[in-house]
């Protein structure tokens, strides 16, 4: 062979040629779009986590309504009056706090024992009240055996009302917000307590219908 192979010498590439890479420009365009999405799913997420929360409350609210109202129509309809005997009076008082129905309700009910507890008597005085709390109201109760001189403390029944309401009826067609045995001689027919709670920006009611069984002695 006449002619030898010679190695061809490489040649340096330059800086930027034949290599991938990003400009600048294109990392700070990539890094504005990551911001504008993460941004996105961020609100997307605490919008559905709060709306989960808020519909949850709604339902908590909605039980504690139900189980209140259930809780006075049972004791309503047990309650019981005795002429002249100032331990057993029936009154409702009309009240209002911020513009709010926010009545007062004391009578003396019928119920059980409780299962284990010390011996009492199945006579319970039973008193709900409305205490404001930034401009919304928590309904407490208080019960005690009619034959106990301590007082009751007072609990939260439900908190974070618009209103509570209690309405009496003699014969059923007329209601009145103020009531007291002292003064009418004997306990109403029917009693009418309505629950006012927040749903949105609405205000709503949830009433329930207690008819008075017990006789006055």
């Amino acid at each position: 062979m006449t002619a030898s192979l010679r190695r061809q010498p490489q040649r340096c590439r330059g800086p930027g040629k034949g290599a991938a890479g990003f400009t600048l420009l294109e990392v700070l365009v990539a890094l504005a779009l990551l911001a504008i999405i993460a941004s996105a799913l961020y609100g997307s997420y605490f919008t559905l986590f709060k709306g989960k929360e808020t519909t949850v409350a709604a339902m908590d609210q909605r039980r504690a309504v139900r189980e209140t109202l259930d809780l006075l129509r049972r004791e309503l309809s047990s309650s019981w009056y005795r002429s002249g005997k100032p331990l057993t009076p029936f009154v409702v008082e009309d009240r209002d706090q911020f513009g709010k129905p926010a009545s007062r309700l004391a009578f003396v009910t019928i119920a059980p024992p409780v299962a284990g507890g010390q011996p009492v008597s199945d006579q319970l005085a039973v008193e709900y009240t409305t205490v404001a709390r930034e401009e919304m109201l928590d309904l407490n109760r208080s019960a005690q055996d009619l034959h106990k001189s301590a007082k009751p403390m007072p609990y939260p029944q439900i908190e974070k009302i618009e209103g509570f309401l209690v309405e009496c009826s003699s014969d059923g067609s007329k209601w009145v917000k103020s009531w007291d045995t002292a003064i009418n001689g004997n306990l109403p027919k029917a009693v009418r307590v309505t629950l006012q709670v927040k749903e949105g920006n609405n205000t709503v009611g949830y009433s329930t219908l207690a008819t008075l069984r017990m006789a006055p002695q």
